[in-house]
């Protein structure tokens, strides 16, 4: 057993990540041209994980992704550490990995030597082709010719830097689309739909460049700066942190990570008067999808699943004291492999911090005067991934109120593209001289394995109705609220609908609260939307999760991604489809919700040429799970004595 694993759930260590894929190569003979596509802890079963106890020995185990490119061919094993062996080994047949970092690398040195690709530059009077930036897009699925057993596939699309240090994104190369083969490595296809001209204007977002360039837009030089803001704790952080497992006021939790999902939470539970009751087994990102609305030739094929066709962990960013995050800070650093099957360190990858949330709860008595005041606290766990030209947040905040919030802030680049001097693009929005930002979308799946004071839950849709007029209702003002169980996988597949007032309640099925009603938590959506592709497209083919917000299932352990394991040229029907096509009791079920926040992007002029961060969040609060106000027994002290009487 390694010495850095205490507890089943502890992501893979370096030496770790290192000695699978020696096994690996020493048990199973691989060639060089065998890949490591990823290397992770395989979680044990959750049985065993709900009953672990500090000292238990368990067969610590990796998960691995290879791709073998000299066969064309995708393997998964399981290797144990503990013991030094190759536990399983087996071919999965008619499927591609996500793209390897190594890849998107070598694609951009690739499509610059390409004679064909270079005469398309020519032709726009591009001839330093190292001021040119190739993104090495998914290639989406266009049809039978994209078959993932047939061959594996990138499109990338090309941006010209003015000056080395410039952003590239503001001269997109219009109408050039290249189909690079990543197995053999060789471009075999560019097309070309006609010259468009670069746009004129740099765009650049560095202060130096921006005002060097005169592009900050009716700013003649950088404001004032605003006057420092602190925040100190005296007394130090308000949480504990022992490996991976964190302590904060009532809250109990594990922070995980792995090179696909980024940053995952475990075994959540909220200490009630002394007793811990579990709220969340495990919460992850599944998936997030990126369709794009013009059918313009450069942009109608961008349907980019950014986890399942590049994974979110292993482009995290390293995030900054001050820049990132503000206050007392715990980091955690995380490790993914690289392609030879060695350790990538990815320092200050998680940040944990606390901070004020405002007011928690306040009445004041007009007749004497007396007032409590109780401030809120949230406990932040989060982590930035950079994909390509967006910036994504990933926000886990939970609070002192029983309550817990998942956010996604958006920022970055938008993806451009170029038109004709003196032309308005129908499907975007113009944002400099000859250049536009296209109409589009991004769908964020949550998974949310439930366990909601204990293994058995049941899942309810509440709204809110008005009462018929008559006997029932003689003034017309009464309303009820109207809940309905919902039973099996078919029946949970939801869509919002804000003017009812829907929501989602997740019960216990064994508990109840100290006024007899069921022990539940709400899922309540924050804004949202539903996508405009249409049946038959191959995004909503491949997306369909999106055109649901709120999916179930009864819990299975290898069902952990909307869209399926393989997401890369896949033509559709794999994940959450799949999963529910049985149509599986939901009564009394090791319960697991899916929610997708939809992001809704028509480009603003102020979007360039950095966007402003735009947010997107679900909560989930206890409905019944206390038997009142869990801040109640907050002491003034907390909030300060002025606060107290």
């Amino acid at each position: 057993m390694a010495e850095t694993a205490t507890h089943p759930l502890d992501p893979l260590s370096p030496e770790e990540i290192a000695g699978a894929s020696a096994i690996l190569r020493r048990d199973k003979g691989l060639a060089p041209s065998a890949r490591f596509v990823y290397i992770e802890a395989r979680e044990p079963d959750k049985e065993f994980v709900t009953g672990f106890a500090p000292g238990r020995e368990w067969d610590r185990c990796a998960a691995v992704v290879l791709r073998e490119r000299a066969e064309r061919r995708t393997y998964e094993a399981v290797v144990s550490l503990s013991r030094a062996e190759v536990v399983s080994w087996r071919e999965v047949p008619g499927v591609q990995p996500p793209i390897t970092l190594e890849e998107f690398l070598a694609c951009e040195e690739l499509v610059r030597a390409d004679p064909r690709w270079r005469e398309a530059m020519a032709r726009r009077g591009i001839t330093d082709f190292s001021l040119t930036m190739i993104d090495p897009w998914a290639s989406g699925y266009r049809g039978t010719e994209d078959d993932p057993a047939r061959r594996r596939l990138a499109r990338p699309l090309t941006f010209v830097r003015a000056k080395p240090d410039d952003n590239g994104y503001a001269r997109p190369v219009e109408n050039v689309i290249v189909t690079v083969d990543l197995d053999a490595m060789e471009v075999l296809d560019v097309e070309d739909h006609g010259v468009v001209p670069l746009p004129p204007q740099p765009g650049n977002y560095d202060p130096e460049l921006a005002f060097e360039d005169g592009n900050v837009p009716a700013f003649a030089h950088a404001r004032e700066a605003p006057k420092p803001v602190s925040i100190t704790q005296p007394e130090g952080r308000g949480f504990t942190v022992d490996g991976h497992a964190v302590s904060w006021g009532p809250w109990r939790l594990r922070v995980g990570f792995t090179p696909r999902e980024g940053l995952v939470l475990h075994e959540i539970g909220y200490v009630d008067r002394g007793t811990l009751r579990p709220v969340i087994h495990r919460a992850s990102l599944s998936e997030m999808y990126v369709p794009y609305g013009d059918p313009g030739a450069t942009h109608w094929n961008k349907n980019v699943f950014d986890m399942g066709e590049y994974g979110l962990g292993v482009l995290a960013n390293s995030l900054r004291l001050g820049c990132d995050c503000l206050g007392e800070i715990h980091y955690f650093d995380a490790w993914v492999n690289d392609q030879d099957g060695g350790a990538l360190h990815l320092p200050n990858a998680i940040c944990l911090h606390e901070e004020d949330f405002s007011i928690g709860w306040k009445h004041t008595d007009f007749r004497t005067g007396k007032g409590e005041v109780r401030r809120n606290r949230r406990l932040v766990v989060s982590f930035f991934a950079t994909v390509g030209n967006y910036d994504y947040g990933f926000y886990w905040n939970l609070y002192l109120d029983g309550s817990i919030e998942f956010e996604v802030k958006l920022t970055g680049v938008i993806s451009t593209g170029a038109l004709p001097p003196g032309t308005a693009p129908e499907h975007g929005t113009l944002v400099a001289p000859g250049l536009y930002g296209p109409h589009h979308q991004h769908f964020f799946s949550v998974r949310l394995d439930m366990r909601v004071d204990g293994d058995r839950n049941n899942l309810y849709e509440v709204e809110s109705a008005a009462v018929p007029a008559g006997e029932g209702n003689p003034y017309g003002n009464a309303w009820r609220q109207v809940k309905r169980q919902l039973t099996s996988e078919a029946e949970a597949q939801r869509v919002i609908d804000p003017l009812a007032g829907r929501a989602w309640l997740i019960t216990s099925a064994d508990k109840r609260n100290a006024l007899g009603q069921e022990v539940a938590y709400k899922l309540e959506p924050g804004a949202n939307v539903l996508p405009f592709f249409q049946e038959g497209s191959q995004q909503f083919a491949r997306g369909q999760f999106a055109t649901k917000h709120l999916w179930a299932t009864a819990y299975a352990a290898e069902e952990r991604f909307a869209c399926g394991d393989y997401v890369a040229q896949n033509p559709g029907g794999d994940g959450l489809v799949r999963y529910t096509a049985g149509n599986r009791s939901l009564r009394d079920a090791d319960l697991v919700l899916w929610y997708t926040l939809g992001a809704h992007h028509v480009v603003r002029p102020e979007d360039w040429p950095v966007m402003p961060v735009t947010r997107v969040s679900m909560h989930l609060k206890p409905s019944g799970f206390f038997d009142g106000n869990p801040m109640l027994d907050l002491p003034p002290d907390a909030a300060g004595d002025h606060c107290h009487g």
